[in-house]
């Protein structure tokens, strides 16, 4: 025992530094100049990493509720089967609630950017922002129909913009808008939509976005869009776009795959939904 307990010391002093090899905790010099020559880079890698992450070059399209990949499946007449897309869209829109937003963000003039100027160096910090109440979505707004239409096979889909710091999407007071509708070959089964806001439009006045830091309350403007009467038991190909007016901002779209059950036992809803840039 005794003898294993020297041998244990022995090489726990090679390790932490071997006279013959000249290692120190199993390097050589060379290898821990290499190594922390390395690690500021490491660090100044996750640092950019996480700055970049709230500089998203692209406006790109999202929708909600989350499925697995990109995908909502249910049964209208199983509410277990579209009952978390339920809770998935209540969580999402806790912060848009019409009290937590007067109490947070400012009522502002519509169709006009909100600017807010820094002075020289001195920063305009926090920054405002625009209130987006929930029941501007109507009737996908979880309030005047708690199911989002999902019980009655009219789901509603919310979509919002990844935030630009400093974007100005619109052009002559217009803001951008979504609009979707079904493939050529699809085009008598997708039905009448609604769009909430009206005409589907990211008005002016939630831009531009100054960052998470600038402008800790900032709320995404958000559109939603119900399908009113789409066919049941077929596939639905449908392309939604963003349409911009500003020649700085590409336009984008979101391809959606829908397919409608009545009800009946083995006929589900799927809907499918991938960015396209």
């Amino acid at each position: 025992m005794a003898e294993d307990d020297r041998k244990g010391s022995s090489e726990w002093r090679d390790f932490f530094w071997n006279p013959r090899t000249h290692e120190l905790l199993g390097r050589t010099a060379a290898s821990w100049g290499q190594y922390h020559g390395i690690l500021p880079l490491y660090y100044l890698f996750l640092v950019l990493a996480a700055l970049r992450a709230d500089l998203l070059p692209v406006s790109g399209m999202m929708i909600r509720p989350k499925g697995n990949q990109l995908e909502i499946t249910f049964s209208t007449s199983d509410t277990e089967s579209w009952d978390g897309f339920i809770h998935n869209l209540n969580s999402f829109l806790s912060p848009y609630n019409d009290s937590y937003q007067v109490q947070t963000n400012d009522e502002c003039t519509p169709d006009e950017y909100f600017i807010q100027e820094d002075s020289g160096e001195v920063r305009n910090n926090p920054k405002r922002s625009c209130q987006f109440n929930r029941t501007m979505l109507e009737e996908c707004s979880g309030v005047l129909d708690r199911f989002y239409g999902y019980d009655k096979g009219q789901p509603c889909i919310l979509i919002k913009l990844n935030r630009v710091i400093g974007m100005l999407p619109g052009k002559d007071r217009q803001s951008p808008y979504v609009t979707c509708a079904a493939k050529r070959e699809d085009s008598d089964k997708i039905g009448p939509l609604a769009y909430y806001p009206p005409n589907g439009t990211f008005n002016l006045m939630y831009y531009p976005y100054y960052g998470k830091k600038a402008q800790v309350n900032y709320t995404q403007p958000l559109v939603a869009v119900k399908f009113l009467n789409a066919s049941l038991n077929t596939d639905i190909n449908v392309e939604c776009k963003r349409i911009k007016k500003s020649k700085k901002l590409n336009n984008k779209k979101l391809f959606m795959f829908i397919s409608l059950g009545g009800g009946s036992p083995g006929c589900s809803e799927h809907i499918t939904a991938s960015p396209v840039q």
